[in-house]
């Protein structure tokens, strides 16, 4: 038994300090170890050493600054995470290990009008096709990381009234999904996974304040403060789609007049250009056009930016980001959309923080949301389990 502050317990805290350190990055060098954990760089060498003859890790040979250096990484077996992402239409699920190593990855179309057991169940299926493609151990599934396009209590998991997926108000998603994969599951709205995505894996990689700006049937933010995503007291914060930009605007679907939602989410957006060019229209669709030069649409886009524009110079305000990525459809428009939001920046935000700021395309596209849900998972996982060698000990595997 480890008493608190005796040797042994200081050493089985530093090992778990590096476990983690390497579970949230991937791989790290050992200096990066070391930099992180605030350890010895002697200390690090010997945990390495101790965690690769468990086989916890995998140490192979890289450079770093034009030296030779040793690249650690979890074991490729060491675990296995799942990441389930529900769209407006879409459902996607990844299955990646702990080295940041995307595994398998599949979508398919999603009715919104669905019920909420008839989406989990379609979940369900989706997940054990790609356990049963890739052969992974389910025995060794540590955890799922779940997206959904709503608010999520923090307090109790409830997802919020919500119309973009309507009849799932009030449900429990994490709940639901638990109990059909008996494994532990971890929920957030999809614009907070396509923040720590793209955090982990795609444009935000090197930065620890950020906002992550997603464009859809509707409008929201994913925020990262010190390199942790912010929630807020009831889970709530990044509703950048509901900034007032016109009391007397169009009604939305928060009751409230003139939200910036009104002026940039696809269901307001779109009409516009349906007496022009007909019925059937989407977003991706709009992009396509307006880089083929097609006016109306190239018009359309650069109002949607500078309407996003004000609503990032008031996250530039408030919160000081020194990066905004532009995620969902909207973002391959490339610069018809991010410089006008550039403008608005410049024109509204405090001139120091628009100097500091940088506006970037998201780098992961659609994937964004499923591949934050992965590292929900593995952020969410526990460091001791992986030291005891039983990653999925929390509750038993799925059948």
């Amino acid at each position: 038994m480890e008493t608190p502050g005796s040797q042994s317990s200081l050493h089985r805290a530093n090992l778990e300090r590096v476990v983690r350190a390497v579970r949230l990055a991937g791989s790290l060098t050992q200096a990066e170890i070391a930099r992180t954990t605030g350890l010895s760089a002697a200390t690090v060498s010997n945990i390495v050493r101790e965690l690769k003859d468990g086989g916890t890790v995998e140490v192979t040979p890289t450079s770093a600054g034009g030296r030779r250096a040793r690249s650690v990484s979890l074991s490729g077996d060491a675990g296995i995470v799942i990441g389930v992402d529900f769209g407006h239409t879409h459902l996607r699920v990844a299955i990646g290990n702990l080295a940041h190593q995307v595994l398998a990855e599949e979508s398919e179309p999603l009715d919104v009008d669905a019920s909420a057991a008839q989406g989990f169940d379609r979940a369900e299926e989706l997940v054990s096709r790609l356990i049963d493609a890739t052969g992974v151990d389910r025995t060794k599934v540590a955890g799922v990381g779940l997206g959904v396009p709503g608010p999520i209590d923090v307090e109790s998991g409830t997802l919020g009234s919500t119309a973009i997926l309507p009849g799932w108000g009030g449900t429990k998603p994490a709940e639901e999904l638990r109990e059909r994969l008996g494994v532990p599951v971890h929920v957030d709205n999809d614009a907070n996974l396509g923040a720590l995505g793209e955090l982990v894996w795609g444009s935000g990689k090197g930065v620890r304040d950020l906002a992550y700006i997603k464009v859809a049937s509707g409008v929201g933010a994913g925020l990262v403060i010190e390199g942790k995503i912010y929630r807020g007291p009831g889970g709530t914060a990044g509703e950048i789609g509901h900034i007032t930009l016109d009391e007397s605007g169009p009604v939305c679907r928060c009751g409230n007049r003139g939200c910036l939602e009104t002026f940039a989410a696809a269901r307001y957006v779109l009409p516009l250009l349906q007496p022009s060019h007909g019925p059937g229209l989407t977003m991706e669709g709009v992009v396509r056009l307006a880089r083929d030069g097609d006016p109306g649409c190239r018009r359309v886009i650069a109002d949607v930016g500078r309407h996003i524009g004000s609503g990032v110079a008031n996250l530039c305000n408030l919160l000081n980001p020194s990066r905004v990525v532009l995620g969902g459809d909207l973002a391959e428009a490339g610069e018809l959309v991010l410089g006008p939001i550039r403008e608005s920046v410049g024109r509204y935000a405090i001139p120091s923080a628009a100097r500091q700021l940088s506006v970037l395309p998201g780098a992961l596209g659609g994937r964004a949301e499923v591949l934050g849900a992965l590292a929900l998972a593995l952020s969410e996982m526990g460091d001791s389990t992986l030291l005891d060698g039983t990653p999925a000990a929390a509750a038993p595997a799925f059948t």
